[in-house]
């Protein structure tokens, strides 16, 4: 177990349901089975993270298959690129768990954690998905000890780099996906009179070598009801307006592109 205090940074030990440091600090395991390592002292809201509902929209889209072809890709880079020497595997940002119980299931010999702020999303993914070891964390402040990770997978979001060199083992690997130029294309013509393309990701990470950058692009036709869940998981939900909402709850089919990035990182020795 790599998990650190969230208050002094000394490691911490688990006793029967608890997560207990040398300085006595005491993090409670929630029935579903995931930890809070998240200080009220060090949120910026009363509830940080995605709100339920948005939590629920996600979840539904997913579990539809929509963005398989993403999740089996990087499922395909970590496998490559993990051998028998590697214990431990963190998705930063992982939601309700799609994602990372699919690299837990295929690393089985890793333990595989699942970090995220919003606790509704983290007491979800739990309640799902056992083989993870889930907590409430900020990304910018990663409860885990310097150099534990064998790979840290980062699907959107947000992490100082000095905390992925901290924590990823000299060698380890980082995969950031991020949105390609058109990406959901169709979606934002939906809301904004002009469409712009994402400009080319120009990421840079200190202290990691890029070794692969790849593109995944590939249509999917919608249903009006999963159109309007996936523009509730998109930053640009707020400026849709009522009509766009209306105009995609009618709709029998909405056909909508993706465009990913992988970025497929190395820690330098």
């Amino acid at each position: 177990m790599s998990f650190t205090c969230p208050l002094c940074h000394q490691p911490l030990a688990q006793v029967k349901n608890s997560f207990v440091c040398a300085q006595r600090h005491q993090f409670d395991m929630a029935k579903e089975g995931y930890v809070n390592l998240m200080p009220v002292q060090h949120k910026r809201s009363r509830d940080p993270g995605d709100s339920a509902e948005m939590m629920q929209a996600r979840r539904a889209f997913l579990d539809a298959g929509h963005y398989q072809p993403l999740r089996d890709a990087i499922v395909h880079h970590l496998s490559a690129r993990l051998d028998a020497s590697a214990t431990s595997l963190l998705d930063i940002g992982c939601g309700e768990g799609y994602y990372t119980h699919a690299f837990a299931d295929a690393l089985p010999t890793l333990q595989t954690y699942g970090l995220d702020v919003a606790k509704n999303a983290i007491r979800a993914a739990a309640k799902r998905y056992s083989q993870v070891m889930f907590c409430v964390a900020s990304s910018h402040r990663l409860p885990f000890a310097d150099a534990s990770q064998d790979a840290i997978v980062r699907i959107y979001a947000p992490c100082k780099a000095e905390e992925l060199a901290r924590v990823v083992k000299p060698g380890g690997w980082v995969i950031t996906a991020t949105p390609g130029p058109r990406h959901l294309m169709e979606l934002k013509g939906l809301i904004y009179d002009e469409v712009r393309l994402h400009a080319p990701h120009s990421e840079q990470l200190a202290g990691f070598i890029l070794q692969e950058s790849v593109s995944l692009a590939y249509p999917m036709t919608l249903s009006g009801r999963e159109a309007m869940a996936l523009l509730q998981m998109t930053p640009f939900a707020w400026r849709a307006k009522a009509e766009v909402w209306e105009q995609l709850a009618e709709q029998v089919s909405f056909n909508c592109q993706t465009d990913f990035c992988l970025n497929i990182w190395q820690r330098a020795n």
